[in-house]
């Protein structure tokens, strides 16, 4: 009789775990299937506004160009996604496109639509708000709020290799050479010093953009999220332009600072 006990208390705790395991795995499932829809409707919405937007200056063209890399790269992530983290990764890739549409379509004089999301790091990175020019080993770097011949190339804002790139227009892309090599170089902090000092939509200063001191308590509150699907993506692009987006385009090239714009 005890044997019998024991027999059936060890059958019933099997079963027990057994079910309990698949009662996560279906919650994974399901999870990961949740994401992966959220994550396919943004996808589908920056799709549909890269094939039906054509630029008409230099600033919008490449802001299309861009928005369309981050097509391609969130195409790519959804489909090899198998947890709802990386579908997640996905749908922020396809968020920093909408900016981009955002982007293009002021540039072009349209109706910038309805907010998107918040990407992660935005808040944190600020924005550019007044024209600033520098001179950067041997070269002309501008930053300003807008769109013009001599600053066509935007960026949403957000981190790039762990530092913040405030949200803006700038003449060329200085924070290319840290998504490609995964780390800023030499004279980074200088650019940063001489471009931003004093901004006023940028908090960080040179010592704390280069230590990256700060970072864990100002991102606590700026994990980026949802904050919903920000509506008809003609123009998605929203309220607040500072932005994450670094890191989830691959350019290619040797990560130097010098550009061919």
């Amino acid at each position: 009789m005890e044997l019998l006990l024991i027999l059936v208390i060890v059958a019933a705790v099997g079963f027990l775990v057994v079910r309990s395991r698949s009662t996560r795995a279906g919650q994974a499932a399901n999870q990961l299937e949740d994401a992966e829809a959220d994550a396919r409707q943004a996808i589908e919405r920056l799709g549909g506004q890269v094939y039906n937007l054509v630029g008409s200056d230099d600033a919008s063209k490449q802001a299309l160009a861009d928005a369309s890399e981050r097509y391609n790269a969130a195409g790519s992530q959804i489909d090899q996604a198998s947890t709802p983290v990386q579908a997640r990764l996905a749908k922020q890739t396809a968020l920093e496109g909408l900016y981009y549409i955002r982007a293009a379509r002021i540039a072009m004089g349209m109706d910038p639509g309805p907010e998107i999301p918040t990407l992660e790091g935005q808040k944190v990175a600020g924005q550019v708000t007044e024209d600033r020019e520098v001179d950067f080993e041997g070269r002309q770097v501008a930053a300003s709020p807008n769109p013009s011949s001599k600053t066509p190339n935007f960026y949403p804002g957000g981190r790039v290799a762990g530092r913040p790139v405030p949200a803006g227009w700038y003449s060329e892309p200085w924070w290319k050479p840290a998504l490609i090599a995964g780390a800023w170089g030499v004279g980074s902090m200088f650019l940063f010093s001489a471009m931003f000092t004093g901004m006023s939509g940028v908090a960080y200063g040179a010592q704390d953009w280069e230590s990256g001191r700060g970072d864990a308590a100002a991102d606590a509150g700026d994990t980026g999220g949802d904050g919903g699907d920000g509506g008809d993506t003609g123009g998605d692009m929203g309220g607040d332009t500072g932005g994450d987006g670094g890191g989830l385009m691959d350019f290619g090239g040797d990560g130097g600072f010098g550009f061919d714009i």
